[in-house]
């Protein structure tokens, strides 16, 4: 039979959690943006032919929503590049 290792574990309080030993995900976030900068972008594109429709029911904003979330997206997206380069991942 095969020995195994103990788990590492922490004890916070009277509870007691095991640690896996698994590498962390090489993730920084940047496709991630971009999925979600471009699904911004689709909606207020999708939204615009509805415009007078949203205007009668006092749902304008949801066109500025979306061309906020896109907005704040492109920003994100070149934070999280930034970062990704200074840690030498790009």
């Amino acid at each position: 039979m095969e020995e195994y290792d103990e788990p590492a574990a922490h004890r916070i309080g009277k509870k007691t959690y095991l640690i896996a030993d698994v590498a962390p995900l090489d993730v920084d976030g940047v496709r991630t943006l971009i999925v979600g900068t471009a699904l911004w972008a689709v909606a207020f594109v999708g939204l615009l032919p509805f415009y007078d429709r949203l205007a009668d029911a006092g749902r304008v904003w949801w066109l500025w929503t979306c061309m906020a979330g896109f907005g704040l997206g492109l920003i994100g997206i070149e934070i999280c590049r930034r970062r990704a380069l200074r840690q030498g991942r790009r």
